[in-house]
């Protein structure tokens, strides 16, 4: 029999267009994964809360869904969810960084519980149940992510800010409309998947990833050394093409589909082919 494989998916650019609509065939394809044993789950940047309404939408049955670009991992018990592994830093050298380099940004940060401080409104980012504070306050206690929108900056800008900062003592993420989202050192989405794998006890080499994201280049990184595949999506800049070990076509013409598609199909896998 075809054994089952673990299959991770970015959200946005990947599952979803731009508008927030599924990409073409996603649903169906992803639904001809899970009817066939394999287990399809979501690693993506967004917070638990952003992230849940599409695994209801997709009606997946994974126990785990990796968030906020690896720092939160949800598990499934029952019919609700829990936080089952959460990474946390210190905010405080990050955030008095960045402050002296952009002190018209924006700022937020999750916290290990999942509630988010934010130091003014942000458009595109789920503030429900979160809370407006001063900057002085988001550094109050651990987080597990830090997010900086500046409007006036472009994806260069961050890079050299990044670089002018010294941030390489935590992991970032530069996303598509120009925000920095940094997490703890060493942590990303294949730092979570890896974890997931090993608890649920998947083969190496059975292990598909797909996204379009300098932040899905370390989950590529991850089920590539595993011997697995890692697929960008035909818009990805072209460093995160080369990351990856294939590539398909565009988010709007469906490359996730034709990508999750080369998969064992039902049929294969029940008849133990």
């Amino acid at each position: 029999m075809t054994a089952p494989w673990l299959v991770g998916l970015d959200v946005d650019g990947t599952i979803l267009l731009q508008d927030e609509t599924m990409s073409p065939g996603v649903p169906e394809a992803v639904a001809r994964l899970r009817d066939a044993g394999h287990e399809v789950t979501i690693a993506t940047g967004r917070s638990w809360m952003a992230t849940r309404r599409y695994v209801e939408m997709l009606g997946l049955t994974a126990e785990y869904v990796v968030c906020s670009n690896g720092a939160v991992t949800m598990r499934r018990v029952g019919d609700e969810w829990e936080r089952w592994h959460i990474e946390v830093f210190d905010p405080a050298p990050v955030l008095a960084l960045l402050r002296e380099r952009l002190p018209e940004a924006r700022y937020m940060v999750e916290l290990g519980s999942g509630q988010r401080l934010y130091t003014e409104h942000m458009d595109d980012w789920t503030l429900d149940a979160g809370r407006q504070v001063s900057f002085e306050e988001l550094a109050a206690e651990p987080v597990s992510r830090i997010v900086v929108v500046s409007p006036g900056h472009d994806e260069d800008d961050f890079h050299r800010l990044v670089a002018d900062a010294g941030l390489n003592e935590v992991s970032y993420a530069i996303g598509w409309t120009a925000w920095l989202d940094i997490a703890p050192q060493g942590v990303d989405k294949g730092t979570a998947l890896e974890r997931v794998r090993t608890e649920l006890g998947f083969e190496r080499g059975q292990v598909l990833v797909a996204g379009d994201g300098r932040n899905d280049i370390g989950m590529f990184g991850w089920a590539l050394g595993l011997d697995g595949r890692a697929v960008a999506m035909g818009q990805a800049p072209d460093e995160v093409k080369d990351a990856a070990g294939e590539v398909t076509a565009d988010v709007e013409d469906g490359g996730l589909a034709t990508a999750l598609n080369t998969l064992p199909a039902p049929a294969q896998v029940s008849a133990g082919e």
